[in-house]
């Protein structure tokens, strides 16, 4: 079966100020149907192919679509990424940026001590990145707490259940934040969906108990 560009839950321009919709039409429409489109072109062929040699050329193209050792993780990583933002309160246009109270603000009180720590230490390590990845709050289902990790490029978060991922790619931000990083970084707390992220803890955390 095909992959296919999911739609966005939100229109292209529902995330401003913060992630203006010049940016969000291109990262989704060009972007992420690129790395569709691609990935679709490159496992069809893989499929057709004869040999092992033809197969074997093929695997570059599976794994640069993918963004890892997997043809999914590009396309994963987006479709997540998607999910992770929503209109911002602070400017009157949904939930995004509000962590209420429930599971998923116990968790990161307990493992950072508040919500602005929290921020701190993940804009500090994805800031830490060279060149691009992505930076992660994920959820830790052997010791049961939140944890912040990054990974280079496109690759996935393996050894943690992502919770919350931050596209730090050219593409995320530069047409509105050029080079400054941090800022983008700052501004995207206030689209953050604190809501999913929830609904993805308790599902790790669930998951962990079987």
């Amino acid at each position: 079966m095909a992959h296919i560009l999911p739609d966005l839950p939100y229109p292209y321009n529902a995330l401003e100020p913060y992630i203006n919709e010049q940016i969000m039409t291109l990262h989704h429409k060009k972007h992420h149907q690129t790395y569709v489109n691609a990935l679709n072109a490159a496992e069809a062929a893989y499929a057709k192919a004869s040999t092992p040699k033809e197969r074997i050329a093929l695997q570059a193209a599976l794994k640069f679509n993918g963004g890892g050792a997997s043809n999914l993780y590009r396309h994963i990583n987006h479709s997540l990424f998607w999910k992770n933002l929503a209109p911002s309160a602070a400017a009157s246009k949904g939930t995004g940026g509000v962590l209420k109270d429930g599971p998923l603000k116990t968790a990161i009180e307990h493992a950072f001590g508040s919500l602005d720590t929290l921020k701190k230490e993940f804009n500090t390590i994805t800031l830490g990145i060279q060149g691009s990845g992505w930076g992660w709050l994920g959820y830790n289902a052997s010791t049961k707490r939140l944890e912040l990790a990054t990974t280079p490029n496109q690759d996935p978060l393996l050894n943690l259940v992502p919770i919350i991922g931050v596209d730090i790619w050219e593409h995320a931000f530069y047409l509105q934040y050029l080079n400054v990083k941090a800022d983008y970084l700052d501004a995207i707390w206030n689209v953050i969906n604190f809501e999913e992220a929830e609904k993805r803890l308790v599902e790790a955390a669930g998951s962990s108990k079987l």
